[in-house]
């Protein structure tokens, strides 16, 4: 079982610039992959950015050349530095860790709470 503690929400003004941090339970490095995910009202829950427990990340292409996740293993914790905000970055953000089993083949998948990231002037 992984746990996941988030922090670093609030309010913010466009331009401006959060840190999010999300603290597991386990070593991370045993942990396959780790993301934040945004849920906007009225749109699907999507993935913001994503690091594999070998180094790779991954963005959505709205948040490309702003967001950054880069990864403490020696605390346990996986951050998402949001620069230039905009209005739209508006959302519950959410870290999500998933672990791969191979035999048998399956995914399990563990939740923050989640957090609010407003931007607003």
């Amino acid at each position: 079982q992984v746990q996941l503690v988030e922090s670093g929400g609030g309010l913010v003004q466009p331009g401006g610039s959060l840190r999010l941090s999300c603290v597991a339970s386990v070593n991370i490095l045993s942990i396959n992959d780790m993301g934040w995910y945004r849920q906007i009202p009225g749109k699907q829950r999507e993935l913001v950015a994503s690091i594999t427990s070998g180094g790779s990340t991954n963005y959505a292409d709205s948040v490309k050349g702003r967001f950054t996740i880069s990864r403490d293993s020696a605390k346990n914790t996986v951050y998402l530095q949001m620069n230039s905000l905009k209005p739209e970055d508006t959302a519950v953000y959410t870290c999500k860790a998933t672990t791969v089993h191979w035999w048998p083949k399956r995914e399990s998948y563990y939740w923050g709470q989640g957090l609010q990231v407003t931007v607003s002037s």
